[in-house]
């Protein structure tokens, strides 16, 4: 009787084991494929989009970057514009060069990417609709994220440029009808052209100690 005895507490065992045994099946989210990015990832159709993020080093500017994979072994492929979508229609976005994708091909846009400018900031979802040269389109919504740890210095946006302008040669005296007389001021115009337009940058150091 005891081999009979041990099979029935081995048929039990595997009747409790059940349930557990079917939460591991196919299809579960353990099971999908996961990127660790703070961007978004878009898989289906002819290209994927992978880690999209609007990278932004002040409020109001940022850069789109992705990397964009042409999923398909027959057909060349190529990124077109890209638009806001949705509430974020009223976006500005630079024009780009149609960027191509040949068959089963590879673009990382963090290259050259794509600047963007709007009333947005850090932390924001913004909605963003990419246009392909076979005619699809993906929207997705990317987060905007600081230009901080790995993502310093992708923010082109601004245009501007960290290396220290030149210092202006020395001039010879002036002439006395060149000197200024101490009554005079400069006009408002004058005023604004001379005083560089400061930006609201993001302090890194705060950003960072914050998270």
């Amino acid at each position: 009787m005891q081999p009979r005895r041990s099979l029935r507490l081995v048929a039990g065992a595997l009747v409790l084991a059940l349930p557990l045994l079917s939460s591991c099946g196919f299809g579960k989210a353990t099971d999908r494929v996961y990127t660790q990015a703070e961007g978004i990832n878009h898989r289906t159709g002819p290209v994927a989009v992978l880690n999209a993020v609007v990278v932004a080093a002040q409020p109001d500017s940022g850069t789109f970057i992705a990397s964009l994979s042409n999923n398909s072994g027959e057909d060349e492929n190529s990124f077109e514009s890209l638009a806001g979508a949705g509430e974020w229609q009223d976006l500005t976005v630079a024009d780009i060069d149609p960027v191509d994708l040949p068959v089963r091909g590879f673009a990382n846009l963090a290259d050259e990417g794509i600047a963007i400018t709007g009333d947005f900031g850090a932390g924001d979802v913004m909605s963003l609709t990419l246009t392909f040269g076979s005619g699809d389109t993906v929207t997705m919504n990317v987060p905007v994220i600081y230009a901080c740890d790995e993502y310093t210095g992708l923010d082109s946006s601004t245009g501007g440029s960290s290396e220290p302008s030149e210092e202006p040669e020395e001039s010879e005296s002036p002439s006395p009808g060149e000197v200024p007389t101490d009554d005079a001021t400069p006009t408002e115009d004058e005023s604004s052209a001379a005083a560089p337009s400061s930006e609201d940058t993001y302090d890194c150091a705060v950003v960072l100690e914050e998270e």
